[in-house]
């Protein structure tokens, strides 16, 4: 037991630096496909410098349920990079999902037509030059009397949407593979989503009303003008469902497939990750030796509560500050991309301490040399 223990712990470690350092992976498996993708308009583009983030279906897992996450408007988190859109696929039986990034270049995304510059392959809604985005007028909306490094050149888009699919594969599912190229970018540098497209999609995932269940397909907000702004003018709902959606009547009260997995997403803030575990009891066979490791693990875990508790407060001050000091989108998403890998180190830290305190309790005692 105490080796399995060790071993689900080092499993646990790697798979959380994976999670931290790659992007595109699989994430979880659906038995059933995910809606079409609702028709919309894009909102007018709020500044210089943002790119458009299509809007698309992710997995509630304690809930049972597809979601919308509104598409909007986002700044990248650096210079000359672009997003790549996730996607579902129908692989080994079920419905995967694969997580977008950002990137220097558009990787395979299904081949999935999320519209606004966004066909299926690669990017045609704006281009980098000298670390400055220019904005292609044909597929964005942009304000031209304010926003001037744009350009204009008509795409045509080949794709059939006429009922707007949403994964690739399976019955009725895209018919796209990766380009050389594509694969290339797969392998290339990733960066994780921005800390407000988290908050984004997490808003978006406690929301009631954009689940599939609740709208058939059609959400009340599809489009925003900026993250997790759910409401107002900027908001835009979806004209209509891309087709019509019956999920299955008993998709609630099946238990999870054994070959469906999650794992967990990236926290901004302490507050957000999960409540720390409480390690097995030790069990060495000696009674003062266990008594002794127990007091250490229980010193270990007011450390680390301790810790927890004081970046969560220093996160805090920061929002204050920049709250007096009226600050702009970039400064806070700035600081909200810190905050996010300030609590990622926390907690990969945390993680390798108890997995060091796990092999000290499992490490086999000397034993006593003969007089």
């Amino acid at each position: 037991m105490r080796i399995r223990s060790v071993r689900a712990m080092l499993f646990a470690f790697a798979m959380l630096l994976m999670s931290s350092a790659s992007f595109g992976q699989l994430r979880i498996s659906v038995s059933f496909g995910p809606p079409a993708l609702p028709v919309y308009e894009q909102p007018l583009c709020p500044g210089d410098g943002y790119i458009w983030v299509p809007g698309y279906w992710a997995w509630g897992d304690d809930y049972d349920d597809y979601y919308w996450v509104p598409g909007t408007w986002i700044l990248p988190p650096e210079a000359e990079l672009f997003w790549t859109p996730p996607y579902w696929a129908w692989v080994d039986g079920g419905f995967a999902f694969y997580d977008g990034y950002w990137g220097p270049q558009v990787g395979f995304y299904g081949g999935i037509d999320y519209g606004f510059g966004y066909f299926g392959d690669g990017f045609v809604g704006g281009r980098w030059d000298h670390g400055h985005f220019f904005y292609n007028r044909a597929v964005n909306n942009i304000n031209v009397t304010e926003i001037h490094n744009v350009y204009n050149t008509t795409v045509v888009n080949t794709s059939d949407r006429t009922n707007r699919i949403s994964y690739n594969g399976g019955d009725g599912g895209v018919n796209a593979h990766p380009t050389p190229q594509q694969e290339a970018a797969a392998r290339d540098r990733h960066v994780p989503p921005a800390a407000v497209q988290l908050q984004h999609v997490q808003a978006a995932h406690a929301n009631a009303e954009f689940r599939a269940s609740v709208n058939h397909g059609k959400p009340p907000v599809a489009a925003t003008a900026r993250p997790a702004q759910f409401s107002g003018p900027d908001a835009v709902p979806a004209r209509e469902a891309g087709a019509p959606y019956n999920p299955p009547a008993n998709r609630g009260t099946n238990p999870p497939e054994s070959g469906r997995r999650a794992s967990p997403s990236t926290a901004v803030h302490p507050n957000d990750l999960p409540p720390m575990e409480h390690a097995a009891a030790p069990n060495t066979g000696n009674p003062k030796l266990d008594q002794k490791y127990q007091k250490q693990q229980q010193k270990l875990q007011q450390k680390q509560e301790q810790e927890r508790q004081k970046l969560q407060q220093q996160q805090d001050r920061e929002h204050q500050q920049l709250a007096k000091q009226n600050a702009n989108d970039a400064r806070k998403q700035q600081t909200e991309q810190r905050h996010q890998q300030q609590t990622q180190q926390l907690q990969q830290r945390q993680t390798q301490q108890q997995q060091q305190m796990q092999q000290r309790m499992t490490a086999p005692r000397p034993e006593a040399r003969p007089r």
